[in-house]
């Protein structure tokens, strides 16, 4: 409360008060409805009521003045950012916060909501243009000028905690504590999202066929050893080179082979 324009205090304890009646109650960000716990007023994620003199805000005009203490959940819309490969992504972000200092968020600031909402989306801007979206090489997350294997999806706890404390850092002087953060959507733009999951469904054909490869080769090794250990069989170059060939084709193959039986001579 303020008393003919300088501030006296704020009543937070239950009770019954006898006030100056000269004194008046001050909430800049009474009117302003974010899109979180607590005051959702439409689907819009930022809300202000026309002209204080409608009936909605006659009615509500007693309880306006109070500013709440309890913890609040703030869910900003999604915003598309630049990772730091230049990939357009979706993401959007929960923040858990509450008023620690009634005085500096009604006087520091000119609507602690509306502050509180643009620092959430700068410090998102921010901290994800540091990252990439999936691991890739040679990026430096952490600034310690050393490569590292950060990135949005595989670092979100990292990513949630920096984008804590960046907030925290701005919102401090309006008496704000941003107690969480976390990452609620996070997804590739429309417009190169069906690339990217070409490039993925890529990177998990050549890791499968990799695997593949490695194993036939190792079977192949394997059998020409023990054919040549127990003395089954014994074959010169040529036929070892066309029985190799043979079992990679067999063991390679997106298909079953079909067997044909030799029922010539060997040579």
């Amino acid at each position: 409360m303020t008393l003919f324009g300088k501030y006296i205090g704020t009543l937070k304890e239950n009770g019954f008060y006898w006030v100056n009646p000269f004194c008046s109650a001050l909430n800049p960000a009474a009117e302003t409805k974010l899109k979180q716990s607590g005051d959702v007023g439409n689907d819009s994620p930022l809300q202000i009521p026309a002209g204080k003199g409608s009936a909605g805000s006659s009615a509500n005009s007693s309880a306006s003045k109070k500013i709440s203490l309890k913890v609040m959940t703030l869910n900003n819309s999604r915003q598309k950012i630049n990772d730091c490969l230049g990939n357009p992504i979706e993401i959007g972000i929960a923040v858990m916060w509450r008023v620690t200092d009634t005085a500096k968020a009604v006087f520091n600031v000119d609507n602690y909501k509306e502050y509180l909402s643009l620092q959430c989306d700068s410090a998102l801007r921010n901290i994800v243009r540091m990252y990439p979206y999936d691991v890739a090489e040679n990026v430096d997350t952490t600034g310690d000028g050393q490569a590292d294997e950060g990135s949005l999806r595989g670092s979100s706890e990292v990513v949630a905690e920096r984008i804590r404390k960046e907030i925290q850092n701005k919102v401090s002087k309006a008496g704000l504590e941003i107690i969480e953060a976390r990452i609620t959507y996070l997804a590739y733009a429309p417009e190169i999202a069906a690339a990217m999951l070409q490039r993925q469904q890529a990177s998990a054909i050549i890791d499968a066929r990799k695997m593949i490869v490695d194993g036939a080769v190792g079977m192949v090794e394997m059998a020409l050893e023990r054919l040549s250990a127990n003395e089954v069989v014994q074959l010169d170059e040529e036929r070892k080179a066309a029985m190799v060939s043979n079992l990679l084709v067999v063991l390679c193959g997106n298909r079953d082979a079909q067997p044909i039986v030799n029922s010539g001579s060997l040579y």
